[in-house]
């Protein structure tokens, strides 16, 4: 409608006035109809905005346009829209290793005077010299060893508070920022895009769950109840006469590879329609999500920005992304290049 066309006529003189607010009184009712008729439109102009506009932007929008629009042939009802994220390397940095094995050494660190014989022991000994190859080359049995005497001997509420005190104060190695500073920005829009239009969100790691679930919420607004990971096992116990959960030095359940497409259908009971991961640890929950011929979408964040975070893929030690590389463009799985993709990587700036 032309300002012209909006008009009204002053009683006391023959020349009619434009009134300068209706226009834009107009304009806003405009807006509010069309948000109330087509809230995706609106959704799709103001989502994601620390992702450059391309094909992976796109890509996504797309989707969750096609998914929420009644009647369409990809709508997905509600109750069915479940997105699950792996965590390290997805949602937050993993190198130079899993802030999780930081933690570990932390507290090794911090427990070694009560432990005067772990100078002479592998592999505390090594950790303890700053020989993290050596660590590495125990193996799976050391690392497990080290996770048991940092994780375990303790209630889940004493556990918990250990982590919380580790994030307040522990600093990442070249970032020099707090670990839970180190989300990753477009990862925490999408979130809150995809929640926005109806689906519920859940973590899918391999890291400790009750060590994520002190973070969760407070970093991606995921509540403890939808964090699936690695377990260990714990003890009903009464001390003092009030109830405790003791954690037990001894593994439940690893929450990684085959483990994942497991823990989703034990922990959520439905197959998710969207997947994110970063790594081969993730294959088998991208291939689950999208073996089903209804909608389904999944991406893998690739770490191509050496300058802003880390450039890896197939012959890293950490979220080594080889396998999934390969197949993805076959499985129609977007690939979102950390580097061209993303306009900023963390939330707090470089």
């Amino acid at each position: 409608m032309e300002e012209a066309d909006v008009m009204i006529t002053d009683r006391t003189s023959p020349t009619p006035q434009v009134d300068a607010a209706l226009p834009a009184l107009f304009l806003s009712l405009l807006v509010l109809i069309v948000a109330l008729v087509s809230p995706g439109l609106l959704m799709a102009q103001e989502a994601l905005p620390s992702w450059n506009d391309g094909k992976s932007k796109q890509a996504i929008v797309d989707f969750v346009t096609r998914a929420t629009t009644t009647g369409g042939a990809d709508y997905i009802v509600p109750e069915d829209r479940i997105a699950v994220f792996d965590n390290d390397g997805t949602l937050w940095t993993e190198q130079p290793v899993y802030f999780q094995f930081e933690f570990i050494a932390d507290r090794i660190r911090a427990l070694a005077p009560e432990h005067p014989e772990w100078n002479e022991k592998e592999p505390y000994k090594s950790l303890l010299a700053g020989d993290l190859k050596s660590v590495a080359a125990g193996g799976e049995k050391s690392l497990v060893e080290l996770g048991m005497a940092t994780h375990a001997g303790m209630t889940t509420d004493e556990f918990a508070a250990i982590v919380k005190d580790w994030f307040a104060t522990a600093r990442h190695p070249k970032a020099g920022k707090p670990y839970d500073e180190m989300t990753f920005l477009p990862m925490r829009e999408l979130l809150d895009y995809l929640r926005a239009n109806g689906f519920k969100t859940y973590i899918v790691s391999g890291g400790g769950v009750e060590f994520m679930r002190v973070i969760t919420e407070k970093a991606y607004g995921i509540p403890p109840e939808q964090v699936i990971g690695s377990t260990i096992a714990t003890q009903y116990a009464v001390v003092d006469d009030i109830p405790v959960l003791n954690r037990l030095p001894k593994i439940d359940f690893i929450d990684d590879g085959p483990g994942k497409p497991s823990g989703i259908n034990k922990f959520i009971g439905r197959r998710p329609v969207f997947a994110a991961g970063n790594s081969d640890g993730d294959y088998e929950m991208l291939r689950w999500v999208t073996s089903t011929k209804s909608p389904t979408f999944a991406l893998i964040v690739h770490h191509t920005d050496a300058a802003r975070e880390y450039a890896y893929d197939r012959q890293s030690s950490v979220g080594k992304l080889d396998k999934a590389l390969n197949e993805a463009e076959r499985r129609n799985w977007l690939v979102v290049d950390m580097k061209n993709d993303w306009k900023t990587i963390y939330a707090g700036g470089p």
